[in-house]
């Protein structure tokens, strides 16, 4: 069981109604490489990963799911005064019309969130490997992101973004030493 603190983990503010950008932000929020699949997969992936190494995967979990609701909260506030004309003109007329203004699982091409995109194994360091070419495909995306907008306030949350992906890559490759070391001290004895 988690405590909920009721503040996002790191201050959302934008500058400006910029719906275009909401849109590629929404490959954050739904996307395969975006926070709900990393926080599914790690949740997952935890219940067969060594004893030494579950907090990790649990820890960085739950941290995703803070990571998408700051996505929700940027997508939200991209776009809550926009009208109906002006989300057709941003591509995103079909989901105003399936969704209105609601939040849906979906990429930036308006793609559903698929189970798919949870990668397990069941070999913890091919998992692992796998969770650090996540974190780096995501701190990729938050670049990109950030490339894609002049809105400081914006770009400011999407480098604390950038960067816990790089925090997340690192404790990963921390874990593989952890089983790589557990592994070769097993064989010495």
């Amino acid at each position: 069981m988690w405590i909920y603190e009721k503040k996002l983990q790191y201050p959302v503010r934008v500058g400006k109604c910029d719906i275009r950008m909401a849109r590629y932000l929404s490959e954050q929020y739904g996307g395969a490489d975006g926070e709900l699949a990393a926080a599914l997969r790690y949740m997952n992936q935890r219940y067969t990963i060594p004893d030494k190494v579950i907090g990790v995967l649990n820890d960085i979990s739950t941290e995703e799911f803070a990571h998408l609701e700051m996505i929700a909260t940027m997508i939200y506030k991209l776009t809550k005064d926009a009208s109906v004309c002006e989300l057709e003109e941003a591509g995103l007329g079909p989901h105003f019309a399936a969704h209105d203004h609601a939040l849906f699982y979906n990429n930036a091409s308006g793609v559903p969130f698929t189970a798919a995109y949870i990668q397990a194994k069941g070999d913890p360091l091919a998992d692992l490997y796998e969770d650090i070419a996540a974190e780096e495909k995501a701190r990729a995306t938050y670049q990109w992101l950030i490339d894609m907008t002049d809105d400081v306030d914006l770009q400011d949350s999407l480098k604390f973004l950038r960067e816990r992906e790089i925090i997340h890559a690192i404790r990963f490759k921390e874990a593989v030493q952890i089983i790589i070391d557990d592994r070769n001290q097993k064989r010495v004895f």
